[in-house]
């Protein structure tokens, strides 16, 4: 006995033991555990959670199960490790912070950006979504491998068929053994267009798939500063990128307040509270006074409110640089593939689900092919039988047994086996003429089934349809919006990143002074009612003009001396309603005796629109607005003005735009077609507008037209107006006396502005006095144009300057006590028509 012990007995040195022994251990965590598969993007406890729920039948369209019964299965069946790894794995493919695409659809707490952990399993209830269904499409059609499972009592996919592609979509990270990956994710259609490109231009360069892919999208949004750093990583599988978090400035008349909105992926928010907080604490930040989490259901809002002398700014580059409110994401392009680890390029990983994809597709089409053949031959069986009904009863009939029988059938109709046992197996209601046409419309069918599975094995470009038509059918159905944004250099961060884009009232007085306010600060209010206090403005001046647009739009402002200046929205003071705000010759260079005339906005300088400026005087010009994108801080010659003339106002016309309507202080108008003013040089007179009637007449300013459908919209000094359409205005050549615009009298007053009317938008209306009324354009009645119209907004003493439009409100106002029955008494048609 102690011979053969001996026998079993070898000399092994601990060293190398240990070696293999840790080698063994490294490719089982590579291979089985901590790396995603090139093809399918999931790591092996990922694929088999989704294989367990889907031989549960827990798909999208089924009721909820409980986790721990999903769990359950996959450590009984296919993953024997701890249910605590397995359920972890299934919570992060639920949670909508760190999947840019969920697998699975979760019901119950799941955890939250805040670090907080889900609910134990068996509170929690799963399924699958309609992304994950699509991994595992055709898996029952002998598309993929399977391996036996731990204990080789099943059998568990080597690879899941993976209709979408996502290891790009959803991203992996994963520590293994002396390596590890950390894939972005991105967005659905980008990642399909490239693939869609990719199998018409096999053979295309990394700069033509990029045209399709900006970059990777995270799906708690955030700013990527870098455009290299992902180009690196596309071209030799590694790169750096920086990710920031999504800020705007709130301003209050005492202190400017920090919002947070978008944080880097993977950031935990509540920790990053908890971070801030301390800085200040410790004045490591000096300038912050509290922080506070106010976000909700809806979104993110880390409120960080500043010191009354705290310059927001220079806060939030501190907040950057001592939080992860700023964070590195290293990007390695990492995956398996023919059981090894490898580093990949983008083509790399996009070439490799495209031959995987090829591979499904191929042995689905096998598997079809061979099933429908399969039914085929059975039913030219049945045909024969339907042939020779009689003589196979009779044959049936005098068979012993069923053996017999169906040995007869094979030897006298030259059957198979197979066919003669479905003869066999037939009911008798098969028997009737409509079962007949039945058997026969399927055979039919299948034939061109065969023959399309046969040409689709056949042909490559066939088979490379099939994908693509699959691949764009997924891209309908999940794609979404971008919630990450990429900027091209870290190094060149513009001030607009930190400046919210949001429509904002920009108001100018007749003595200069210049200030923005949100649009939210003015509440609308009823037609015919007193209106708000804009600006508390010195005696002697008065608001002259205002407009409506975004802060980073550029605002172009046009003097009465036909100069040009340029300047962004956001750098115009931000200042409460009753403000007087800022004078504009701190912010331009505006000499002694300039007034601003105009002030026009817009988000690009493209070539296909052109500024049209119409003067006093009547003359009008147009110049491609190309020509003022690059403008010097001492501003441009705009128009080349007459002797005794200056600039009234000026337009942006858009290719869209067909005609233009000129009117005059005393109501007259002339309409023309824009091509009846050809764009020319910056510094050149321009052409007759319109020639006035009354010796004292003069433009009081200009609208574009787009079609006949459009509504005008005219208001006089004393707050009179109307909607009048279009067409009531005849065309005139240019340079004519034009037509009546408006009635007027000595209850309307001169004519003062007009605008186009849009419903969806509002009427903003001020006095020269500085008050400011919101009007709903649908309450203010359609008038012919020869005559006055209704009262708009009550002047009393004062008088109208100005008008504009603005974006509509969420919800009305009520009418203020003590306006109801002013209200009442205008709505009901105090006509002055």
């Amino acid at each position: 006995m102690s011979d053969l012990l001996n026998q079993d007995i070898q000399n092994v040195n601990i060293e190398d033991s240990i070696k293999e022994s840790y080698l063994d251990y490294s490719m089982s965590v590579i291979v089985g555990r901590a790396l995603p598969d090139a093809r399918d993007g999931l790591k092996p406890v990922h694929r088999r959670i989704l294989y367990a729920m889907y031989e549960l039948g827990v798909t999208s369209r089924v009721a909820y199960k409980k986790s721990a019964r999903i769990v359950g299965d996959v450590i009984g069946k296919y993953h024997p490790h701890g249910d605590t790894a397995v359920y972890d794995a299934l919570v992060r493919m639920a949670q909508d912070f760190s999947m840019r695409l969920e697998l699975v659809d979760g019901q119950g707490n799941f955890g939250s950006i805040d670090g907080d952990s889900a609910a134990a399993m068996r509170y929690t209830e799963a399924r699958m979504t309609q992304a994950a269904e699509e991994l595992l499409r055709d898996i029952d059609k002998d598309t993929v491998d399977f391996l036996p499972n731990y204990d080789d009592t099943l059998q568990e996919p080597d690879i899941l068929p993976s209709r979408l592609p996502n290891l790009l979509i959803n991203g992996s990270n994963g520590i293994a053994v002396g390596m590890a990956t950390n894939i972005p994710p991105h967005r659905v259609d980008e990642i399909i267009d490239a693939l869609v490109y990719l199998i018409d231009n096999p053979k295309a360069p990394l700069e033509e798939v990029l045209q399709f892919i900006e970059g990777p999208d995270f799906p708690t949004g955030g700013i990527i500063y870098g455009k290299s750093g992902i180009r690196e990583a596309y071209e030799g599988g590694r790169g750096r990128i920086k990710i920031r978090a999504k800020t705007h400035i709130e301003k209050t008349k005492t202190k400017d307040i920090i919002v947070i909105d978008e944080i880097p992926y993977q950031v935990n928010k509540a920790r990053l509270v908890e971070q801030i907080a301390e800085l200040a604490k410790d004045k490591v930040i000096e300038g912050i006074s509290e922080v506070r989490d106010e976000s909700d259901r809806d979104g993110i809002r880390v409120v960080v409110e500043l010191k009354r002398e705290a310059m927001s700014e220079i806060v939030l580059n501190h907040l950057f640089k001592s939080t992860p409110m700023e964070s590195t994401f290293g990007i390695i392009l990492l995956a398996i593939h023919n059981k090894e680890p490898k580093v990949f390029t983008l083509l790399e990983l996009l070439e490799l689900f495209i031959s995987h994809r090829k591979s499904v597709v191929i042995r689905r089409s096998i598997f079809e092919l061979e099933k429908a053949k399969a039914r085929a031959h059975i039913l030219e069986g049945l045909k024969v039988a339907l042939e020779n009904i009689d003589e196979i009863v009779a044959l049936i009939r005098a068979s012993s047994d069923p053996k017999v029988a169906k040995e007869g059938l094979v030897s006298k109709f030259n059957l198979s086996e197979i066919q003669a046992q479905a003869i066999l197996d037939m009911r008798l209601q098969r028997l009737t003429g409509l079962e007949r046409d039945k058997i026969e419309n399927e055979y039919q069918e299948l034939l061109k089934e065969i023959a399309r599975l046969s040409e689709i094995l056949k042909s490559e470009a066939k088979l490379n349809a099939i994908i693509k038509e699959e691949l764009s059918e997924s891209k309908e159905k999940f794609s979404t919006k971008r919630k990450t944004a990429i900027e091209e250099d870290y190094e060149n961060i513009d001030m607009e990143d930190l400046i919210p884009n949001e429509p904002v009232v920009v108001t100018m007085s007749h003595r200069g002074y210049v200030k923005r306010v949100p649009v939210r600060t003015y509440e609308k209010q009823n037609r015919g009612g007193k209106g708000k206090i804009s600006a508390n403005t010195h005696e002697d001046d008065f608001i002259e003009s205002f407009f409506v647009s975004d802060t980073h739009d550029t605002i172009m402002f046009i003097t009465n001396k036909g100069q040009l200046y340029w300047l962004k929205v956001y750098r115009i003071p931000e200042a409460s309603r009753t403000a007087i705000g800022k004078a504009v010759v701190n912010l331009i260079n505006l000499s002694s005796d300039e007034k601003i005339m105009a002030t026009i906005t817009t988000k690009d300088f493209n070539e296909d629109k052109s500024i049209a400026f119409f003067t006093k005087n009547g003359i009008i010009k147009r110049t491609n607005l190309s020509e003022f994108k690059n403008i010097r801080s001492v501003g441009v010659r705009a128009i080349n003005l007459d002797e005794n003339d200056e600039l009234v106002t000026a337009k942006i016309i858009y290719p869209s735009i067909k005609e233009i309507l000129v009117v005059t202080y005393e109501g007259m108008c002339v309409r023309f077609g824009v091509e009846n003013v050809r764009e020319i040089g910056r510094v050149a007179r321009g052409v007759t507008a319109i020639k006035f009637k009354m010796p004292n007449d003069y433009v009081i300013g200009a609208t574009a037209i787009i079609d006949e459908n459009e509504e005008i919209l005219s208001v006089s000094e004393k707050g009179i107006g109307k909607r009048t359409e279009v067409n009531e205005y005849r065309i005139t050549n240019r340079g004519g006396k034009g037509v009546i615009a408006m009635k007027l009298t000595g209850k309307t007053g001169k004519l003062v502005g007009v605008v186009n009317v849009d419903e969806k938008m509002d009427l903003m209306v001020l006095t020269s006095s500085g008050k400011m009324i919101r009007v709903d354009m649908q309450s203010i009645r359609k008038a012919g144009r020869a005559t006055s119209g209704v009262i708009i907004v009550n002047v009393d003493d004062d008088k109208v300057v100005s008008i504009a439009r603005c974006p509509k409100e969420e919800k009305e106002s009520e009418v203020r006590e003590g306006d109801e029955g002013e209200e009442a008494k205008l709505l009901g048609g105090d006509n002055l028509e």
